[in-house]
């Protein structure tokens, strides 16, 4: 499934990644999820200001999350701001998934989550 900011709003990423998750991925925890990839749209939108790409798909026994956006910089984990002001995003992200990675590229970066299917889990 890919969708990006030319075609969709978050809302709209969310429900695709969801569509997608109970179709090929019923043994992911959905919610966290989706609340990644809000996460990782709502850092690109606040930081990279400008467009951004989102990739979910299944890969070698891994459901991945791919969001590549036109900052080279990468996440930066902040303390949070109960105020409003943020910093809590990276943290869910990196919490959430198996494993993040981001990867350097020409015109900006790519932001990879992870989750690994269980030994027992079936994945589309």
């Amino acid at each position: 499934m890919i969708t990006s900011s030319q075609e969709a709003d978050v809302s709209q990423a969310r429900r695709a990644t969801a569509a997608f998750l109970t179709e090929q991925c019923p043994w992911v925890d959905r919610d966290a999820v989706v609340l990644v990839v809000s996460e990782l749209i709502a850092n690109a939108e606040r930081h990279a200001s400008g467009w951004w790409r989102l990739n979910v798909s299944v890969q070698e026994g891994f459901l991945v999350v791919e969001l590549h956006d036109a900052s080279a910089a990468a996440p930066v984990a902040r303390q949070g701001d109960l105020g409003g002001a943020g910093g809590h995003g990276w943290h869910i992200v990196q919490r959430l998934a198996t494993d993040v990675e981001v990867v350097n590229l020409p015109d900006g970066k790519s932001v990879r989550a992870r989750w690994q299917q269980s030994d027992n889990a079936l994945c589309a």
